[in-house]
């Protein structure tokens, strides 16, 4: 069975794909401009996965 993303989730993981265009911070807080239909980075920093959460 298919996990899905409820609307409250608001963190995104390294290869999940953008949903909604904008700026994301990873978990080392670096921002990054995303566009939909993009796969999420590896983390600036490290180059390892990590989670984004949308920039306000």
């Amino acid at each position: 069975m298919s996990q899905t993303k409820s609307s409250t989730d608001t963190s995104y993981r390294t290869g999940e794909i953008v949903k909604h265009a904008g700026y994301y911070l990873s978990e080392s807080g670096k921002k990054n401009k995303l566009q939909e239909g993009e796969r999420f980075p590896a983390c600036p920093i490290s180059g390892h996965e990590t989670t984004w959460s949308h920039a306000h």
